[in-house]
């Protein structure tokens, strides 16, 4: 079984090279990349406007490290003020590294309708709320909190861009390698991949590997496009991914 892994650096490397480690073949196929957004300028401006009433979000590790160094380069920090959210652990844990913050965030899965379910956030009448985030990206928690009486704003931290690739040749380095399992953790990966491979190595190749997803949304994406055998790991974290891949 050779694996391919289209997350994006430094994690897709982390993971291939845990892989490696344990006897498995695997190659890093990193299909977006990022650079610092448009909005971090205002980032600071936008988080002193929060109060303790209020409410913060990061959404990935890049809008926390991203928005790390631009407070830094500063003199600034985080502030502990708001109440601070994460959509999982490991950038929850990201964002605590950094600020020393006691971050919130869904022990079960790590996307919106979880986080949604969080206590402190069913009664969100008449507070700001800010949502660190890259460009694009889902809409729900933002328009589920506006739905709650929040006033929400957003800061892109990053924006995330296709990498380049000809697609009729990775499709041939990929399948001569004997690659038979992709790892895929965004809609707009999975969309983009299927997009870049030619019709032929589509049909006789990419559709009839196992497909390793970290979303229920993301298995039914993937079943619309015409994978078959789709695996959900319980996470979107590489810990999660190495436990599927084993």
């Amino acid at each position: 079984m050779s694996i391919l892994v289209t997350r994006p650096s430094p994690s897709g490397e982390e993971l291939v090279s845990r892989l490696r480690t344990l006897g498995l073949v695997a190659w890093s196929f990193p299909l977006i990349e990022f650079t610092p957004g448009r909005e971090l300028p205002l980032l600071p401006g936008k988080l002193a406007r929060l109060g303790a009433n209020d409410l913060a979000f990061v959404l990935s590790q890049h809008a926390v490290s991203f928005a790390h160094a631009h407070l830094q380069q500063a003199g600034l920090s985080f502030p502990t003020e708001p109440a601070w959210f994460a959509i999982g652990r490991t950038t929850a844990l990201a964002l605590h590294t950094v600020s020393g913050i006691d971050v919130r965030y869904p022990h079960d899965r790590e996307i919106s309708e979880v986080l949604l379910q969080l206590p402190e956030l069913q009664d969100v009448q008449g507070k700001h709320a800010l949502i660190l985030r890259g460009n694009g990206g889902r809409e729900l928690l933002a328009e589920t909190l506006t739905e709650r009486g929040a006033n929400v704003e957003f800061c892109e931290c990053y924006q995330r861009s296709a990498k380049f690739y000809d697609g009729a040749e990775e499709a041939m380095r990929w399948h001569t390698r004997g690659v038979s399992t992709l790892v895929v953790t965004s809609g707009e990966m999975l969309q983009q991949l299927f997009s870049l491979i030619p019709p032929w190595y589509r049909e006789n190749w990419l559709l009839r590997c196992r497909l390793v997803v970290v979303s229920e949304r993301l298995a039914n994406l993937a079943r619309e496009l015409g994978w078959q055998e789709i695996q959900v790991a319980d996470n979107a974290d590489n810990d999660a991914l190495l436990r599927a891949l084993q």
